[in-house]
């Protein structure tokens, strides 16, 4: 047994002197996972669900006159430059004259919702990615937002969020954005060394990000992300160790700390990666503790997998009060509510189905262009998927799950319908991952740094479907 590796508290700073990563759990428990944006994940999806039963999930919802507000998602493609670590759906181009097709397929998309929904849906939460958002010129986020904002209505405290490149991103292009309603910022940064921006080809100076979130703090910005990458070419310790320094002294409200996954077979840009550049697996694991650890120590909260905050903001507090929730986007103080995603690859969700766009612009097009709905594949959930889906995000939502609660809304006797899953469960609580109590399951303070883990013990699919995804490593 191994479980006095760390203390059982649910809070991971707690004992953070301590190694976050036990030899001895990496060798047993360090493999490729789902990350759980959804359950069931994307790589479930399948083409017999397509315009029709999308179509039908949005009458569902109109038809069940509810008041519930909606989330909005809007996949913008488009990029100057290539940077060669990604692997986001994305169009590479400096003709910035594309852009007014695409447009006009959105405004024609959010039509089509319309028509479905019916006009003034409430909407709670609106996130523009990509791509990068900031390849749009002011006139035509004026457009954008004003076709959104003619369709739906947004509620007075909406969460409007934003990726900005701080390549390109201007203050003047900050205050425009304020003014347009965005209260939220997310900044690719990934890594301030000189020699590992050239070799992702993403070279941006520490003054400028500063400078530029000195400028979002002076507009009112309700909350500034950063986003790093750990596992990119010629990283070490020390140079990380200067990164996180680095974005702690600019105190952005939250952190996205991810790792990078090579798999230039799939993403192409990746292969301009000279795979004898990336750090081998012990600097791999150093690198994301030493980022855990300086965290931290500057009064970061972790929130779970790849998410920080500062203990004020409002992820930390609901991580506190056990109220975070996950979607698309990671972690969110929203609940997982019907999600309208629009343009190419976008995934919504709405009801109990999960729905996703083509994933070329040529098909989009084609579709939209002809006043359909751009559904290429998706999924409507079973009374299987629902109750696990239920679990797995207690999970990584909650580090809790009741049993009691979970029997009263499916219908089932937890013992019984989750057997395999409570006895495999039971050999991470001997890890010092989960404590098992009578009707109770909780993950520990350890536990957290590996919840993917103990949220795949209750993936149906992992042990039934093979889907030959290529998910990414637990750490």
């Amino acid at each position: 047994m191994q479980a006095a590796l760390r203390p059982a508290s649910a809070d991971p700073a707690a004992s953070a002197a301590e190694p976050f990563f036990p030899p001895q759990l990496l060798a047993r428990l360090d493999k490729n996972g789902p990350r759980y944006t959804s359950y069931p994940t994307a790589d479930r999806y399948h083409g017999d669900f397509g315009v029709e039963q999308y179509r039908q999930a949005l009458r569902q919802r109109r038809d069940s006159c509810t008041t519930e507000p909606l989330s909005l998602y809007v996949h913008i493609p488009f990029c100057d430059s290539v940077c060669y670590y990604c692997a986001c759906n994305k169009v590479v181009t400096r003709h910035h004259d594309r852009a007014a097709r695409y447009l006009d397929a959105l405004a024609r998309e959010i039509a089509l919702h319309v028509a479905e929904l019916g006009p003034g849906v409430p909407v709670s939460q609106l996130h523009f990615g990509g791509g990068t958002p900031t390849f749009l010129s002011d006139e035509e986020l004026d457009r954008l937002m004003a076709d959104l904002r003619g369709a739906f209505r947004f509620e007075p405290d909406a969460e409007i969020s934003i990726e900005v490149d701080p390549r390109t991103a201007t203050p003047q292009r900050l205050e425009r954005l304020r003014k347009l309603g965005f209260n939220r910022l997310s900044f690719g940064v990934q890594d301030f060394d000189a020699k590992v921006q050239v070799a992702v080809h993403r070279v941006q100076s520490f003054e400028d990000v500063r400078d530029l979130m000195q400028s979002a703090r002076a507009l009112g910005y309700a909350s500034i992300n950063v986003d790093l990458i750990y596992g990119l070419p010629l990283q070490t310790t020390e140079s990380f160790a200067r990164t996180i320094a680095q974005v702690s002294a600019l105190r952005p409200d939250r952190i996205a700390l991810y790792a990078y996954a090579h798999l230039p077979e799939r993403f192409k840009p990746q292969r301009r990666i000279n795979p004898l550049d990336l750090p081998d697996r012990a600097t791999r694991v150093g690198l994301l503790s030493a980022a855990i650890e300086g965290f931290l120590k500057q009064g970061y909260t972790y929130i779970g997998m790849d998410h920080f905050a500062l203990n004020t903001d409002a992820l930390a507090i609901a991580k506190q009060r056990g109220e975070l929730h996950r979607n698309f986007q990671g972690y969110s103080t929203q609940p997982d509510r019907d999600l309208v995603a629009l343009g190419i690859s976008a995934i919504g969700r709405i009801g109990n189905t999960y729905s996703q766009n083509a994933k070329d612009l040529d098909g989009y097009y084609a579709a939209i262009e002809s006043d359909r709905f751009a559904t290429e594949k998706g999924l409507a959930l079973s009374a299987d998927d629902l109750a696990r889906r239920e679990v797995i995000m207690d999970i990584m939502c909650q580090g809790r799950v009741d049993f009691a609660r979970v029997e009263a809304r499916h219908g089932l006797r937890f013992g019984d319908y989750f057997g395999p899953e409570l006895s495999q469960v039971a050999n991470l609580a001997e890890l010092g991952l989960v404590n098992l109590r009578a009707g109770e399951l909780r993950v520990t303070g350890l536990g957290w740094y590996f919840v993917r883990a103990v949220a795949m013990a209750f993936d149906g699919y992992l042990r039934t479907v093979s889907t030959g995804a290529s998910y990414s490593r637990i750490i």
